[in-house]
C-alpha cells in the first residue's frame, strides 16, 4: 500500500533527506587517493548525529556501517573497509539519516581523482538517466513510466540495467510500496498518487546487467568486473509534479561543479 504523506510530514522528510545531501558534501571533500572507505564511514556517522540525527543504515537488516561504499565494479551495498582508494576509481556512496521519525535516503557516485573518459560518460549517462526518471514521476504516470525513461536512457548508450535491485518509497521505514524498478514499460505499474515519497535511484552497470554478491552477504558487483554507477534522489509528489527533497548542491559547491540540472525539481 503506497502511503501518502501530509505537507508536514514532507517537510520532516526533507530535513532528513537535506542531513544526507549535507553528509555527502562533507563526503565529497574528503574522497581523494589513500583514504579509505572505513575513514569515511566514521566521519559521516559523526556528521550526522552531530546533526541530531541518526545513521540510518547502520544495524538496518544488521548492516554493520553507516555509509554503503561501492567501489568500480561494485554496484551496491559495499562494506567500509581499510583498503585505500586509488586513483582513477570511482566510488559509489550510499547514505541513509533518521530525523522526526523519518528517512532520508541518497547516493552519488564520484571520481577519485582523474577517470578515464569511458568511466566519466558512463556516470554522466547514470545520473541523466536518474533526472529523466524522476520527470516521469508525476501525476497520471505509473511505476513502469520511470523505469522505461531509465532504462531507454541507459540502453541506447549501451549500458546494462540492473534488475535485481530497485528503488522504493520513504518514510518512517527505509523500504515502502511501491517498489520503482530502474526499467519498465509505460503505462504499467501501481498508480503515484498525490503526497508520496520515493527514493528513484537507477543502478547502471558499463557492461552487462548481471550481477553477483560476495561471501560477505553484502556487497553486490557486476557479473563482468566491469564498473557501475548509482546516483539516488528522494522525491515527492507535490501538486502533481516532482519535487527534490534531497539536492547534489552541497556535494557540487564542495567540488566546485555549476550546475542547473535540478532546478526544475525545486
Amino acid at each position: 500500500m503506497i502511503i501518502s504523506k501530509s505537507p508536514e510530514e514532507i517537510e520532516l522528510m526533507r530535513e532528513s533527506a537535506l542531513i544526507v545531501s549535507k553528509t555527502l558534501g562533507m563526503i565529497a571533500k574528503e574522497i581523494k587517493p589513500g583514504v579509505t572507505t572505513l575513514s569515511l564511514d566514521k566521519k559521516a556517522e559523526e556528521f550526522i548525529r552531530d546533526h541530531n540525527a541518526v545513521p540510518g543504515f547502520l544495524g538496518l537488516y544488521d548492516f554493520p556501517n553507516t555509509l554503503c561504499v561501492s567501489p568500480n565494479a561494485q554496484v551496491v551495498h559495499g562494506v567500509p573497509n581499510k583498503n585505500p582508494l586509488q586513483e582513477g576509481d570511482i566510488i559509489s556512496v550510499d547514505c541513509g539519516a533518521i530525523k522526526n521519525e523519518y528517512y532520508g535516503d541518497h547516493a552519488y557516485t564520484f571520481e577519485v581523482g582523474e577517470v578515464s573518459a569511458e568511466v566519466k560518460k558512463l556516470l554522466e549517462v547514470t545520473k541523466a538517466s536518474l533526472y529523466k526518471g524522476i520527470k516521469q514521476f508525476k501525476e497520471g504516470n505509473r511505476v513502469g513510466d520511470v523505469g522505461f525513461a531509465i532504462q531507454k536512457h541507459a540502453e541506447q548508450n549501451g549500458y546494462g540495467v540492473v534488475r535485481e535491485l530497485v528503488g522504493h518509497g520513504l518514510g518512517k521505514t527505509m523500504h515502502e510500496d511501491p517498489e520503482m524498478p530502474n526499467y519498465g514499460k509505460r503505462g504499467r505499474g501501481k498508480k503515484f498518487i498525490e503526497g508520496m515519497v520515493v527514493a528513484i535511484e537507477p543502478m547502471i552497470n558499463m557492461g552487462t546487467k548481471r550481477i553477483k554478491q560476495l561471501p560477505d552477504g553484502w556487497t553486490i558487483l557486476t557479473s563482468d568486473g566491469l564498473p557501475s554507477a548509482h546516483f539516488e534522489h528522494d522525491v515527492a509528489l507535490i501538486n502533481g509534479k516532482p519535487q527534490l527533497l534531497s539536492t547534489f548542491d552541497y556535494i557540487y559547491e564542495a567540488l566546485g561543479i555549476e550546475s542547473d540540472e535540478e532546478a526544475e525539481f525545486k
